[in-house]
């Protein structure tokens, strides 16, 4: 399977040269332990998923890691949190040697409660989601990102069956008791027909037969497990009256077709889900850039009670504010700019920046026909204009 170069990768390299450890959290199949092994290739490497290696690890940790060859990739060490105590001993025995312990792990909130109470100050933790279209122009609506179907798109079908089988036996069920794996097979293709929506628990509880706080247990598993990105409302009401629930999204596209039961390109654009797919396409690639630079996801939506709406809002650097929208169209026309000149017009603490993110295409006049202040993009070409004002 060839090799991507990911993004992430010069942060974590320069991590390795500031911290003892690392730590590389994402979702399963995201590459995390493909990219460890090609930037550390002299690196011992041991699989926390072994029966019989997680059976030794538990036995006699401390003869365990002495048995190791620094520097040593501890994949998805989750399933030993236990490990975290005696690493953090063995980096506390030799804090100057940085780089040395480099970890991987598929369930960020066990993981980060590990961290916080064993190795707070000793690894840095770095974030890798799915491919990214600037990583690979294969990545798009219909596939996604996971490597795993980029690279072997003719089985993606298969890929995602095997994909969410895994997922519902292991990372979901080490974060919540689910009973009944049929309705939550139900409750992520019902998620997925819901994606660009405003969360409505009670919507999504009704046709399952289950209650609220187990659609909220849900929600959450898939949540730390890297599914599902949850984007709030902006915080600031710029005088207006707001809306205070998230919008929810899958973060890989392809994931969210499949569950749809969309598998060609023809089924996608015949779909009444193209367009709140495209935006979420749009959401998860913002949200790649920026942990990609090893920064926190920051994005947020706008909708007041008078039904203004807008998208996306991108906070950058120097009170500056990216406001998005996105549509899935070769047709840019006025009328789709207008909410975002109706916003930018409204705010008047931040130096705003509009972009109407389209699917691409000649549109000739573009720019001049939209609203003032309002510029078409394509997606490649917003995340590179978000790249350069970072």
């Amino acid at each position: 399977m060839p090799f991507i170069a990911r993004l992430i990768a010069p942060r974590v390299l320069e991590a390795a040269r500031s911290f003892p450890g690392i730590l590389l959290t994402g979702p399963r199949q995201s590459g995390k332990t493909t990219l460890l092994r090609r930037l550390y290739p002299r690196a011992s490497y041991v699989l926390l998923e072994d029966p019989d290696i997680v059976a030794r690890v538990r036995s006699d940790p401390r003869s365990f890691l002495e048995a190791l060859r620094l520097p040593v990739i501890l994949d998805e060490i989750q399933n030993v949190p236990e490990l975290f105590n005696y690493v953090r001993a063995r980096i506390d025995a030799a804090p100057a040697r940085k780089g040395q312990w480099l970890l991987t792990g598929s369930q960020e909130a066990g993981l980060m409660q590990g961290v916080t109470e064993s190795m707070a100050g000793r690894v840095a933790i770095l974030h890798l989601l799915p491919l990214s279209i600037l990583e690979s122009p294969k990545v798009g609506l219909l596939r996604g990102g996971y490597p795993g179907v980029v690279n072997r798109p003719s089985t993606a079908e298969i890929w995602f069956r095997s994909f969410i089988q895994s997922y519902l036996e292991r990372d979901v069920r080490a974060v919540t008791a689910i009973r009944d794996l049929g309705a939550f097979r139900r409750f992520l293709a019902l998620l997925a027909s819901r994606s660009g929506n405003i969360l409505n628990k009670t919507d999504l509880a009704a046709p399952l037969g289950v209650s609220v706080p187990t659609i909220g247990e849900w929600l959450n598993a898939l949540e730390v497990t890297g599914q599902v990105l949850l984007v709030p409302p902006f915080y600031e009401n710029f005088g207006k009256r707001l809306l205070k629930s998230p919008k929810v999204y899958f973060v890989d596209s392809g994931l969210a077709c499949h569950l749809l039961g969309i598998g060609s390109i023809a089924a996608l654009q015949a779909s009444t889900f193209r367009g709140p797919l495209f935006e979420g396409l749009v959401a998860a690639e913002i949200a790649k850039q920026q942990v990609n630079r090893g920064a926190h996801v920051e994005l947020y939506y706008f909708r007041d009670q008078q039904g203004l709406e807008v998208d996306f809002l991108v906070p950058r650097a120097a009170g500056k504010l990216v406001l998005v929208e996105a549509k899935a169209t070769r047709t840019v026309t006025p009328a789709m700019a207008r909410p975002l000149a109706r916003l930018a017009a409204s705010i008047e603490r931040y130096d705003t920046h509009a972009v109407l993110v389209h699917e691409g295409g000649k549109i000739p006049g573009a720019g001049s026909a939209l609203s003032p202040g309002v510029s078409a993009s394509t997606l490649p070409e917003l995340l590179a204009g978000l790249r350069d004002q970072s």
